[in-house]
């Protein structure tokens, strides 16, 4: 029999139990770290940019020299040079003088100001005519405005994401310490299963929930390893866990976890190991657990799609990210309920829903209609002593990661 225990207990259970877990680190190159999470802090050892830049094509002056300037009345200044893309600005500019610069390039010394080119005109003799006047540091960008020396850029624990592959190199960081992908190792139990790529003969079903899972464990920065399906048995998964084990950092078994007779797995693992957890308040999603062997974590999935993808999401998930040192942070939003859902369970019930015109439209979904997942934008709870939700109240939905 399940002791059933509330999600958000499982949840401390599992983090109090496998929380301090983290992978080892390592370098990758600066090509590679689309989604890695940072080892270390990044801390700038230099100006960016190195100089002061233009913004604008035009000329750079000093602020106080075009001072009221007008249509009626322009200022008029000397042109001393013109500044090349890619060179260093080996000029001074004086009261009374202008250098034209492009956009992106060195803005030379003496000059606090960029006036756009359209405000300008040649008036020829080196003269130039300023029809508008520009504050002290309008179209540049200063010396180290985007970072200087000793700055933190990004901190540890952070997933990269692709504007930050730019900073790191603006900062010419090409070798990044990350921590290294959990490892974890998925086996699918079940004499009725068989690959996605085989024929179906009667009583036969695919096996859904591993490449469903392998993607989940990628998209949570692990490096999945899918061992293959195993007959719901006790020696068959016994041979499989030793196997999977020593080249693991988390293992998770699909299928198998409830307390018939050829559910298996519950047994193996309170063979090789402890059983921390064993049945949830929840819908769906009651028959999951959560082992240890030698101080692996062993999660326990239901065989049921659904039930699976969502234990994964609230369970398995955040002990990945812990591995990773990284936070993590669900999206959520508050919106009205587009139509009454029952519920008198006695268990916390997750259901998945769709967002149009600002409204919760939830899903009508069984355990095992994968498909039912497949265009939903995330889901809803509904309380274990609730009877369900009205319609038109308001409901916090938390947002899938697509």
């Amino acid at each position: 029999m399940l002791t059933v225990k509330p999600v958000s207990e499982a949840q401390k259970i599992t983090l109090d139990r496998f929380g301090h877990l983290r992978t080892s680190t390592e370098t990758v190159s600066l090509e590679n770290i689309l989604d890695r999470v940072l080892a270390k802090d990044i801390i700038a050892s230099e100006f960016v940019p190195d100089f002061n830049r233009s913004t604008v094509d035009g000329y750079a002056v000093q602020g106080r020299d075009v001072f009221g300037c007008s249509d009626a009345i322009p200022a008029l200044l000397t042109l001393i040079g013109r500044v090349s893309m890619g060179s260093h600005a080996n000029l001074i500019v004086h009261s009374g003088e202008c250098a034209y610069v492009p956009t992106g390039a060195e803005v030379p010394q003496g000059a606090d100001t960029m006036v756009m080119l359209e405000y300008a005109e040649e008036m020829g003799d080196r003269q130039i005519a300023i029809y508008k006047p520009a504050a002290p540091g309008s179209n540049m960008i200063y010396r180290g405005d985007d970072t200087k020396p000793g700055e933190v850029i990004l901190t540890a624990g952070r997933r990269i994401n692709i504007a930050d592959a730019g900073s790191l190199a603006a900062l010419g960081v090409v070798n990044v310490p990350v921590m290294r992908r959990p490892r974890v190792a998925i086996i699918s139990t079940g004499d009725e299963l068989v690959n996605p790529a085989d024929p179906l003969t009667p009583g036969k079903i695919r096996d859904v929930n591993a490449p469903m899972l392998c993607q989940a464990v990628r998209q949570a920065g692990g490096e999945a390893n899918f061992i293959g399906i195993i007959e719901d048995n006790d020696q068959a998964i016994r041979t499989a866990i030793r196997q999977a084990l020593p080249e693991c950092d988390l293992l998770i078994l699909s299928g198998g976890t409830s307390v018939g007779e050829k559910d298996a797995a519950p047994r193996v693992i309170s063979e090789l190991g402890t059983m921390i957890l064993h049945g949830l308040a929840a819908k769906p999603g009651k028959p999951t657990l959560f082992g240890d062997i030698d101080g692996v974590p062993i999660a326990g999935l239901p065989g049921n799609p659904v039930a699976a993808y969502f234990m994964f999401h609230l369970l398995v998930r955040p002990l990945l990210h812990k591995m990773q040192n990284s936070e993590l942070v669900d999206r959520s939003v508050i919106l009205s309920l587009a139509r009454a859902v029952p519920s008198n369970h006695g268990r916390e019930e997750f259901v998945p829903i769709t967002i149009k015109d600002a409204l919760v439209h939830p899903i009508a979904s069984k355990s095992g209609l994968i498909t039912t997942l497949a265009n939903t934008d995330g889901f809803i709870r509904i309380p274990r002593d609730a009877e369900g939700l009205a319609q038109g109240i308001m409901v916090e939905v938390t947002l899938f990661q697509r």
